[in-house]
């Protein structure tokens, strides 16, 4: 079993087609066809069911693709450590990231790491804190930022609290609350608002600080993006709750600080069983460019990331 075979069957299963798995692999469609009718051979099973119309995977080749993955990621990350034993970072870094991170600038951290190791592969990933940590979790995602209430922790990964901050009230520039310095929970209480979905841990900053006040709020839009809330309160559908740190971002709407706003942390995770070495590497730059800001929660006595 050789694992340039993993690599055509993984083609395969991802394009669902014999031409395309071979343009994509580089080679001529009958190498390919060859190659993983050898491994069929050497397993004594089928792999795909082919028709003129289509390519599926079998039950037996819908087992195999997990482990021919996990085989080619620790070749992968073989390769890696030892390029890294000789002083040359190589492989692939996948960054996950909220939409609303404030604490580092990710961009800036990015630059720095790919001026140092411009061989490695980068890849983005935005999404919910809760899903960036399973994620991590299941080392599909090598480091993720993320933002949690104060009261919650990330379970299941190594991490670092990089920062506090407070939420503060997002309106349209027109919105009667705009005029004001502050407002408090009981009064936002009367408005319309548009947040994340129920079970997100951004929605649960706002939620928890209304249900601890006694209060109920209206949300009647539920988004996915930071980017969509800004948008939906500038046409004064509604307003919102975002963090202070991150709402210089956006244009077109006006923010109010909140007197009994509740707080969030941000947080930086990364794989509780072991880090690839340019996850080491990418941790080792934000380790650095939060350890030399006075501002950081904790920067004097924080772990290292390393």
């Amino acid at each position: 079993m050789e694992l340039q075979q993993m690599r055509y069957v993984i083609a395969v299963a991802e394009t669902n087609n014999f031409t395309r798995a071979a343009e994509r692999c580089l080679v001529v469609q009958s190498a390919l066809s060859h190659q993983i009718a050898r491994l069929e051979k050497e397993l004594g099973a089928k792999l795909f069911e082919r028709t003129s119309r289509r390519v599926r995977l079998t039950d037996a080749g819908a087992a195999f693709l997990p482990a021919a993955r996990q085989c080619l990621e620790a070749a992968e990350r073989a390769a890696a450590e030892v390029a890294a034993a000789v002083g040359d970072i190589r492989g692939r870094l996948t960054v996950g990231l909220i939409p609303t991170v404030a604490a580092v600038d990710v961009p800036a951290a990015l630059q720095e790491f790919r001026t140092r190791h411009p061989h490695v592969r980068i890849a983005l990933r935005a999404g919910a804190s809760e899903n960036l940590i399973e994620d991590v979790k299941n080392g599909t995602i090598d480091v993720a930022f993320i933002g949690l209430p104060v009261t919650s922790d990330p379970q299941g990964v190594r991490s670092r609290k990089l920062a506090h901050d407070r939420l503060v009230a997002v309106v349209a520039p027109d919105h009667p609350l705009a005029v004001r310095n502050s407002v408090d929970l009981v009064r936002l209480s009367s408005e319309v608002f548009v947040d994340l979905p129920p079970g997100t841990a951004g929605r649960a900053q706002a939620d928890q600080a209304f249900t601890a006040a006694g209060l109920t709020r209206d949300v009647a839009f539920e988004v996915t993006t930071a980017y969509l809330i800004a948008r939906l309160v500038e046409q004064r559908l509604a307003i919102a709750m975002l963090a202070s740190a991150y709402v210089p971002q956006l244009t077109g709407v006006t923010t109010i600080d909140v007197t009994d706003a509740p707080t969030r942390a941000e947080h930086i995770i990364w794989s509780r069983t072991g880090s690839t070495p340019a996850a080491r590497a990418f941790l080792a730059i934000v380790d650095t460019s939060v350890s030399s800001d006075p501002g950081a929660a904790g920067a004097a006595n924080a772990p290292n990331l390393r």
